[in-house]
């Protein structure tokens, strides 16, 4: 259930302060509400492209439009397992992730852009159903993620800054 915990914003000690990056573009307020409207944005940002645009690259070596989507999800699926597990308080560290070896092997280029696209909105309405369904106690939970505390909270606003960040390269670098 939502509550006044999923406003507040996470403190420096209920993260890796790398993931300040992510945290400081979540817009004050819910982050449920962030997540949620932040799916439908993503969508009208890439639902009318061309399969052409997917396989679009700025810059040699940089990911193809469809493999940032793809990345998105697979990152989302990765952030939402840890949630899950501290949420239900597994003390259990948790190994990080290569995200350069998630797109690698991911089959993006062999996967339509719609394809991703309505992946991505699964995988994002999965985490919310999740995530709504958490009480404070719950958001409040500390584990160990890649070596380093977090909160199901801070969990929460990676995801949320994480798609932010990589909307405003799409935005940006690859003028959409």
């Amino acid at each position: 259930m939502a509550s006044a915990i999923t406003a507040q914003r996470p403190l420096p000690d209920e993260h890796d302060p790398y993931y300040s990056r992510y945290i400081s573009l979540v817009p004050e307020g819910d982050v449920l509400d962030t997540l949620r409207a932040q799916m439908a944005d993503t969508r009208a940002l890439l639902g009318g492209l061309s399969e052409d645009q997917g396989n679009f690259r700025y810059a040699p070596g940089k990911w193809t439009i469809k493999e940032v989507v793809g990345h998105l999800s697979d990152t989302e699926r990765v952030f939402a397992y840890r949630a899950l597990r501290i949420a239900r308080n597994d003390q259990t560290p948790i190994e990080g992730f290569e995200q350069d070896d998630y797109v690698r092997f991911g089959p993006f280029a062999r996967r339509s852009l719609a394809g991703l696209v309505e992946e991505y909105g699964a995988v994002r309405q999965s985490s919310l159903c999740l995530l709504r369904a958490l009480d404070d106690e719950a958001w409040s939970r500390r584990g160990i993620a890649n070596k380093a505390t977090v909160s199901v909270r801070a969990v929460a606003f990676i995801m949320a800054g994480h798609e932010l960040h990589h909307r405003r390269i799409l935005k940006e670098k690859y003028r959409l």
